[in-house]
């Protein structure tokens, strides 16, 4: 079979994965966030065997990618598998007045994040930390220098001086999240650099949280 055989394959696998309209709404909720079983399950008003069933065969056409939570490896988040909607990218529309992204300590990961938005987007963008630190990790700042990024804010921010009812919140963090709650936030699982302390993972969590962005950016209007 030649690769235009199998990429033809490929796509109409996923075509018929997505016919299905729970499948297909699956989808829309992970567009552009990830989230656990649970939640899509409350999300959809589904039992868990139906839930399981179809991300299972949205899983089998390379449509989701499962991973295990850092904060409690019990739990497992789901996510659109990297270039899996090509050709097929739902069209849904967020329209933004600001995004704050948010984790643990507001110490890199978010910060991150908002210097990636600022090249990314003109719409407004802050960070903040459910507990922040009590600075800026030496690594984050290393990190944003070698792929061009500043970090312009001074120190990490609590998230109740930051935050407002008219932000979309993107948590960057599992932690975070788990601590928030999913509802009316936006959730991206992105492992701790700073648990591995190394200028790999550092730069793994830039490109992983650069791609997340730039999807994001594509998705959202100024409100």
């Amino acid at each position: 079979m030649n690769s235009e055989q199998t990429q033809f394959r490929s796509r109409v696998a996923r075509h018929s994965a997505l016919a299905d309209p729970a499948r297909l709404r699956i989808m829309d909720l992970l567009a552009v966030g990830d989230a656990a079983p649970v939640e899509l399950q409350a999300a959809l008003g589904i039992t868990s065997n139906l839930l399981a069933h179809h991300v299972a065969v949205l899983a089998d056409a390379g449509l989701v990618t499962r991973t295990r939570s850092h904060a409690d490896r019990r739990r497992t988040y789901l996510h659109v598998a990297p270039d899996a909607l090509d050709d097929l990218l739902p069209s849904a529309r967020i329209a933004v007045r600001r995004v704050v992204f948010v984790c643990t300590g507001n110490s890199a990961r978010s910060q991150i994040a908002a210097a990636l938005w600022r090249e990314a987007s003109t719409i407004p963008v802050a960070s903040a930390g459910t507990h922040p630190a009590p600075a800026i990790e030496p690594a984050a700042l290393s990190a944003a220098g070698r792929h061009g990024l500043t970090l312009t804010a001074a120190v990490p921010r609590a998230i109740g001086d930051v935050v407002t009812d008219e932000d979309l919140v993107v948590t960057v963090c599992d932690n975070a999240h788990e601590e928030l709650g999913g509802a009316g936030r936006l959730h991206w699982s992105v492992p701790d650099p700073v648990a591995a302390g190394t200028d790999a993972a550092f730069d793994a969590a830039v490109e992983e949280l650069a791609r997340r962005v730039h999807t994001l950016a594509q998705h959202a209007t100024a409100a």
